[in-house]
Formats: C-alpha cells, structure tokens, sequence
C-alpha cells in the first residue's frame, strides 16, 4: 500500500468535521479559519517505539495516548482544541495495526471535537508525532510564571497510577487482580483535563501538566515564576488502587516522581479559592490542594511538618 493509499484508507474518512476547516487532508497544505478574538496554542508531541512505549503496546492505546498527551499541553494553558496533524514513521505497512491505531486516535479526537487536517507518512523506526492546535482567548492562556508568594498548589485527579503501570508492564511489579488493569490503563489512556484547564483562565495564576512528575515539573513555575514551594506530601491524592498495590512511602514516591499523568498542576490565590471550588465542581473533576508557593527559589516537601524525601528521584522514560 502506497503512502496516499495508506492517507486515504486509514485517516481522510475518519476525519473530524469542523466549520473552521477551510481544506484538509489533500491538499499541500491545510487552511484554517480561527475565531475572532482567538490566540492560537500549538503543541507538539513525538512518541517513540522503545523509548516512549514498548513495541507490544496495543495499537488502539497508542493511537489514543498519541493524542491525549498532546491535548493535555492545551489543557495546561486553557486552550479549546481545534485542529491536529499526525506524522507517522513505520517500519512496514501492517494494516491491522494501521486500523486499530486509527480507531484509537480517532476515538479521542471525535470526544474532544479534534480535526485531523494532515500530515506525513514515511518509512522508518516506529514513531508517532502529533502537532495539535488550540484557540484561546487572547490575553487569557495560562502559563509557568504567573505564581506568587502566598498561592495556593492544586493538582486534578490522582497521582502515581500510570508510573506503578509502567512499572507492571516492565514486571518490576506483579500485580494479579483488578487493580492491575485499572493501573496499566491509567498509563494507556491518561485523561487530559481540557474542561478543567479551560475553567482555569480566569483564576490560576500559572499552570503545567504533569508529564515528568510534581517535583519536575513544579520546578518549571518554580523558575519561571522565580518563587519556591512547599508541598505537603501527606496531602497528595492517592487512588484506592494504588494505595492498595505499594506501601505508603511508595505511594507517595510515585506521586512525586512518576511520570505521564498528565493531571494540571496549578497555583491559585487565596482571593479565587472560593471561585475556584465553584469552577471545577462544576466540570467534574476531582482537584486536591497540596501545598503554597512562597519565596527562596526551592521546593520543599514535608510530611507531618517534617523533611520528607522520596525514595525515586524523577521519572525516565523506558
């Protein structure tokens, strides 16, 4: 199968459909109509075989992730998703693969309302590159350097699950029941907080996802924003499933440290805390405050009011 064969059997069809789509997917390049009023957010991805993901991962749970990790960056700056483009780099065309990865990829796309208006398909190394568009109202994206001394440290959703599923896949764990397949599933299908993210603008003062971990990445609006923090370990929140799978200590160092939760970190004033329980209850998503930025440049992690040090020091990808 031809490259445009591969285009048209796999991905033209299954486009989303959007009004701000002048030309798509056949032609030398795609056009676009933003709304009035609008900044666009750009986000790009690349995920590789053996270095982001194991060889035998399901094809439909990588057409999935490619994209939801793409989404969760316009989750983090309160961008809506719009448009998307998707390179792929194959060693063979294996159709079946081609088919389910399109499903998944395609899945997650109609959900967030994503048009896939082009991309490129070349010979080589497994990878996946995804480069998603967004719109935001202008002068209200959120960014890593708008903390202050004194706000508040939330983060959406749990913490640690896909970290302990990348770590059964790799079997440095056995785990043998329910919990095992909720935790591997985390990693698959990470759930970018978009609706969250957008319920944000007007009430953060900085935000990121957590792709790395909170140490790593509350590093970024540490230094962006040129404060320190203070997180409160025993505040982090810990699903049942993985609580019931590790100890507490290692609980908690998968929360600090593992990687691709792609949950929102973000910093809020103590003038919007009211504002904010009213805005995110109402998108559904559980959100958790574990700590206050204050001054000095450091992030400081106490348990009990004590030095709490983890027992991983930062998420690697395989």
């Amino acid at each position: 199968m031809k490259e445009f064969q591969l285009i048209e059997s796999f991905f033209t069809g299954r486009a989303q459909s959007r009004k701000d789509v002048v030309i798509g997917i056949g032609d030398d390049c795609a056009i676009v109509t933003p709304a009035v009023n609008k900044s666009i957010a750009i986000s790009c991805d690349t995920l590789v075989e053996n270095v982001h993901f194991f060889p035998d991962m399901p094809a439909k749970e990588l057409g999935y992730k490619s994209l939801a990790v793409n989404l969760s960056d316009l989750a983090s700056m309160g961008a809506e998703p719009a448009w998307m483009t998707l390179a792929l780099t194959l060693p063979e065309v294996d159709e079946q693969w081609l088919a389910d990865f399109s499903e998944g990829l395609f899945e997650i796309a109609e959900y967030y309302g994503v048009a896939l208006i082009g991309g490129d398909t070349t010979r080589g190394p497994r990878s996946i590159t995804v480069t998603i568009n967004g719109q935001v109202p202008q002068d209200t994206g959120l960014t890593r350097s708008g903390a202050n001394n004194g706000d508040w440290i939330y983060v959406t959703g749990t913490l640690g699950d896909s970290a302990l599923g990348l770590d059964i896949l790799r079997g440095k764990v056995n785990l043998e029941n329910a919990d095992r397949d909720y935790l591997i599933g985390r990693h698959y299908r990470p759930t970018p907080r978009v609706l969250a993210g957008q319920s944000l603008r007007m009430l953060a003062s900085s935000a990121i996802d957590i792709s790395d971990g909170i140490m790593s990445d509350l590093q970024h609006i540490i230094k962006g924003s040129q404060v320190g923090a203070v997180i409160n370990v025993e505040c982090l929140p810990l699903s049942d499933e993985l609580k019931r799978s590790v100890d507490l200590e290692t609980a908690l160092s998968y929360a600090l440290t593992g990687g691709e939760d792609y949950e929102l970190l973000f910093t809020v004033p103590e003038s919007q805390k009211g504002a904010l329980e009213m805005a995110l209850v109402e998108t559904g998503v559980r959100f958790t405050q574990i700590g206050q930025i204050c001054t000095g440049g450091q992030l400081k992690l106490l348990q009990d009011n004590q030095p709490f040090e983890p027992s991983n020091l930062g998420f690697e990808h395989f």
